[in-house]
Formats: C-alpha cells, structure tokens, sequence
C-alpha cells in the first residue's frame, strides 16, 4: 500500500505542474506496470501507455479498471522509436520514476529525447523525474546495507566512472527465504546537461524542481522534477 498511496501523491504532483485540462492525451514511457498510467486515466485523462517488458505489460493490462477501459490504452515498444502516428498525438509525456539513463550509448538517451519531442503537440509539455548527478555525488556511499523486515540483509555496492557518468550498483541479499544478486547501471546527468539535450531537440526546461516537491532544484538534491515545453 505504500507504493500505491506514493504513486498517488506523485501523479498529484504531475497534474499541479502539468495544468492540462480534462480530456488531454497522455503518454506515459516507459510505463512499467502502469501504476501512474491509471492513475492519470482515472483523473480524465486519455492516456498510452508504452513499455519494453511484456511481463510489466501484462500486470498493467490486467489491472486495468473497468470504468478507464475507454481512457487507457497499452503498447509494447521502444522509447528510442516509439510509433510513426505518434507525432504531434501527445499533449504531454511524463518520464518519470528515474527511467532514463539505462542504455549503454548515451546518443539512445538524445534519440529518446528527440522522440519525446516528436509526439508533443506543438506547445506540449515533458515531465521528466529521475536522478541528479550533482547530489547524488555530493552524498556519494560506496557502500551501504540494511536489514529488511524479512529479516534479509541486503546490500548495495556502488562505483562511479565520472568520464562517462555510470553509476553501477551492485545488489545482493541474503535472508530465510534465500539469496542473490543482480547489477544494474545508470547513466546520470546534471540539470543543466539535461537541459542541453532537451533544447538540441526543441525543448526548453522552464522549471526545476527538487525530486517530486515544490521546492526549486538544489544541487544537493538527489532527484529532480524537470518541466519542459515543446517550442
């Protein structure tokens, strides 16, 4: 329940600085399981939702409520090549929950960028969330665990390459119901590289926000809110 009353409150925040009235269409991307996506639907928004993962994809599907059938279509595909009959469909696109980053070559980050621009109506607005690389640095732990209610320990170990700005983590846990590992990486940008980027392709960040408050983006922060327009 504590994920779904947090998904709440951050789709609160979306709506507060999207200010897109009633009937707007939506894109949602990557939409994991859905659990903005139906939330945004449920407020009376036309809403698409797109994701790589068909198993994400099912869980979403299957949790669709009645009553947002109408409002609330999902695809499968690829955020750096998302559908031709997309463009200029969207009055905004939110990308949120840190889910940029992840490809290996940092031109698949510009190539999501540019796509996002594509399927904005002209004056259409991005909403971006996810990692800031200046506070994360500032509160840099190479290593850290805890135990979980489960009794698990579980454990991060992280290593940052400042050329190239991956952050790779390392996870492993160990508790009564068993063990295991896994890795990932994150490509982590500063507000102002992202800002770059966004303007190559037409967008222009015109608020920043610490994570998903009100306050203005700090660079201690560890998240940030990035509110972009389409010229």
């Amino acid at each position: 329940m504590l994920g779904a009353r947090a998904a709440r409150r951050e789709v609160g925040r979306i709506l507060e600085v999207l200010q897109a009235p009633i009937g707007a269409r939506i894109l949602d991307v990557p939409c994991g399981q859905g659990r903005h996506s139906a939330l945004l639907a449920e407020a009376g928004y036309r809403v698409d939702g797109l994701d790589y993962s068909t198993h994400l994809l099912r869980q979403a599907r299957a949790a669709i409520p009645t009553r947002e059938r109408r409002q609330l279509r999902y695809r499968r595909g690829d955020m750096r090549s998302l559908p031709r009959e997309w463009t200029a469909r969207f009055d905004a696109v939110v990308n949120v929950a840190t889910s940029f980053g992840f490809f290996a070559k940092p031109a698949d980050d510009a190539r999501t960028l540019a796509e996002f621009a594509r399927v904005l109506t002209p004056g259409g607005t991005l909403v971006w969330h996810g990692a800031n690389r200046d506070g994360v640095m500032a509160r840099f732990l190479s290593r850290d665990w805890w135990p979980t209610s489960d009794g698990a320990l579980t454990g991060h170990r992280r290593r940052f390459d400042p050329l190239s700005g991956v952050l790779t983590v390392d996870t492993a846990w160990r508790g009564p119901t068993g063990a295991g590992e896994r890795s990932y990486r994150l490509r982590l940008y500063t507000a102002s590289r992202l800002a770059e980027l966004m303007a190559d392709v037409g967008l222009i960040v015109e608020e920043a926000f610490s994570g998903w408050t009100d306050r203005p983006l700090s660079r201690r922060a560890g998240e940030m809110l990035l509110v972009a327009r389409k010229g």
